[in-house]
Order: C-alpha cells, then sequence, then structure tokens
C-alpha cells in the first residue's frame, strides 16, 4: 500500500525559534517512517517581503542544513527548495483562474500584512493560491500546520474541490495534521503574542540556532509575574509559558513540573530550565554546524530533492493541463 503523503514548507527568511521546533520541526523526523514526507524550502514565498539577496542564498542553505540536522533523512523523505521545481508556478497560474478576489482579499494574513505597506504587491495577495499549489502538486493528505494557518489549508481545500467539480476528479483533498501538545510557544516577553523571530524585542523569542549564553539570559529574563508561585495556569500566563516549554524539552508533564518546583522561586526553576533547553539544542546545534559546513553535501540534497520533487509534480501538472485543453508538447 502506498503512503499518505506529507508536505510541509517553511521559508528562509531569518533563523527559526525553539517554537518552530517544538510545534512542527522536531517533529518531522518521525512522519518519515510512516508517510511520504516532502519538506520544502520556500524561496518564493519568501519573497513577497523584500529580501536581500545573499542574504536569502544563506537562509536557504541554513534551512536545509537545520532540517538535516533535525534528523530529516534525505532518502526517506524529500528536502527540496521551491524555486527548483518550476510546476510550483505553473500550478498556482493556473489555480489563480479559479480562485475568486474576495477570497484572497478576506484572508486575514492579507489583511493585516497589506495594513503595514503603502503599495500592496499582487505577490502577498496571491500567496494562498501558490500555497495551494505546493499542497496539491503532490495529492497530499496531510500538512502539519497550526491553527494560525487554517485559513490557509481552507482556501487550499475550497480551491481544489473548486477545481474537481469543474474539471473532474484531480486533486486529493488535504487536510490538517494537528500539533503535538506544546505546540504553541508563546513570548517570552509577551506572553499573550506567538513566539516569533519578527519581535521587535529580541529577549521575546529563542533561535534554534544561537549562542548558549544567549539562551540562557533570554530565559533569566522572561516574563513571570509577582505572585513568586509556581502553578500552571492562564492567571498566569508568562509562566504557564514556560513550564511549557520546560515540558516540551523535559518529557515531564506540567504536572510533575509543577510539583517539582513547589515551594521553590522562579530562579532556580528559570536556571534548570535554561539547563534543560541548552542541552535539548545542543545536539541540533552542534549538527548544524557540521552539516552547514559541507557544500556538496548541501547542493547533493537539494539537487537530488528536486528531481523527485519534479518527477511527482510534472505528472500533476501534466493532468491539470490536459483536463484544462491545453494542447500537449
Amino acid at each position: 500500500m502506498e503512503k499518505k503523503v506529507v508536505y510541509s514548507g517553511i521559508q528562509p527568511s531569518g533563523s527559526l525559534t525553539i517554537g518552530n521546533y517544538i510545534g512542527a520541526l522536531r517533529n518531522f523526523k518521525d512522519l518519515q517512517d510512516d508517510y511520504l514526507c516532502l519538506y520544502c524550502i520556500a524561496d518564493l514565498h519568501a519573497i513577497t517581503v523584500h529580501q536581500e539577496p545573499k542574504n536569502l542564498r544563506k537562509n536557504t542553505l541554513d534551512l536545509i542544513a537545520l532540517y538535516l540536522a533535525a534528523g530529516i533523512d534525505p532518502e526517506k523523505s524529500i528536502i527540496y527548495i521551491q524555486s527548483h521545481v518550476h510546476e510550483h508556478t505553473e500550478l498556482a497560474w493556473a489555480l489563480n483562474t479559479i480562485t475568486g478576489l474576495g477570497q484572497l482579499q478576506r484572508m486575514t494574513q492579507f489583511k493585516s500584512k497589506s495594513q503595514k505597506v503603502k503599495e500592496v504587491e499582487a505577490g502577498l495577495l496571491n500567496y494562498p493560491v501558490l500555497m495551494a499549489a505546493d499542497i496539491l502538486l503532490y495529492n497530499t493528505n496531510f500538512v502539519p500546520v497550526g491553527e494560525d494557518q487554517r485559513q490557509h489549508l481552507e482556501i487550499t481545500r475550497d480551491i481544489a474541490e473548486r477545481f474537481n467539480s469543474r474539471y473532474s476528479e484531480t486533486f486529493t483533498i488535504p487536510e490538517i495534521l494537528p500539533a503535538k501538545v506544546g505546540g504553541r510557544i508563546m513570548s517570552l516577553q509577551d506572553p499573550m503574542s506567538k513566539m516569533s523571530k519578527s519581535d521587535s524585542n529580541k529577549d521575546g523569542f529563542i533561535l534554534i540556532i544561537e549562542d548558549e549564553n544567549e539562551t540562557r539570559k533570554k530565559l533569566k529574563k522572561a516574563v513571570t509575574d509577582s505572585l513568586g508561585k509556581i502553578s500552571y495556569n492562564d492567571d498566569q500566563k508568562g509562566l504557564k509559558n514556560l513550564i511549557d516549554i520546560y515540558a516540551s524539552f523535559s518529557g515531564l508533564s506540567t504536572d510533575e513540573i509543577v510539583c517539582k518546583y513547589e515551594g521553590k522561586g522562579y530562579g532556580i526553576f528559570k536556571e534548570e530550565l535554561a539547563e534543560v533547553v541548552t542541552l535539548g539544542l545542543r545536539p541540533i546545534r552542534e549538527k548544524f554546524k557540521e552539516i552547514r559546513d559541507d557544500k556538496a553535501y548541501l547542493e547533493k540534497v537539494y539537487k537530488e530533492g528536486a528531481e523527485k520533487a519534479s518527477y511527482i509534480a510534472a505528472k500533476t501538472v501534466r493532468k491539470v493541463y490536459k483536463k484544462m485543453g491545453f494542447i500537449p508538447r
């Protein structure tokens, strides 16, 4: 029986946080034994906001190295760069012709981001259609995304169903693959907001790849409260977030952590949390440095990945073009 397909794309627009690691990246290696997994470096998506070319190239290679350091095996999974598979843009154009302008304008992320710029560029508006093409090219069954991306998957499903209705059954209708517990990590400085590398306060996030001393300092400065009591509830959101991080790296339950630090102050808790996090990240940080220095290996991985991805994607586009009435070459 053929394995079901899992698809995930991450933009190479900067370093990833431990929120990305806990919610997605560290779970990827477990998926590859049960599914055919495609892990895309979404560089075409990244350019919907301005990117310095040299930084985009660096970040792309960094992300490939990070995928590999996190345990993704290129013999089991397909790791590739989005712009190396031209079928992504070809299918996106075809899907644009059956996607309503109003539906794109109602997308939450579009409304939010368009308010922050003087002129809205077409790429920002069409972002969800390219994402739909990414997913539908590979007959994807599951997409491991958080709740903040649910709307993008819903529009992908809508587009697929519209195409299937108009041209006959073509696309698999994808579903969300729910994140494991601890998938949503909040800012260390504003526990009401999701941890993000774009946070203007650099103490609000921990990068997967950063100096251990930097990680310790950020955790030491993390917001808690004035109660001084270790407990896990929504009245102590900052502390709750730190306990979630502790649980994610230690394997202990939140109840076990609360019990362990009963009667102890926040200082001791934060110090030991820093130790748990730095020890947990040390293997991936060391592996990343080793892989990142091997340019020949990185090139081999992304070139072979693009070949495998292109083989699947080309079949999908041929089928779509035929159904839409294009004459084959």
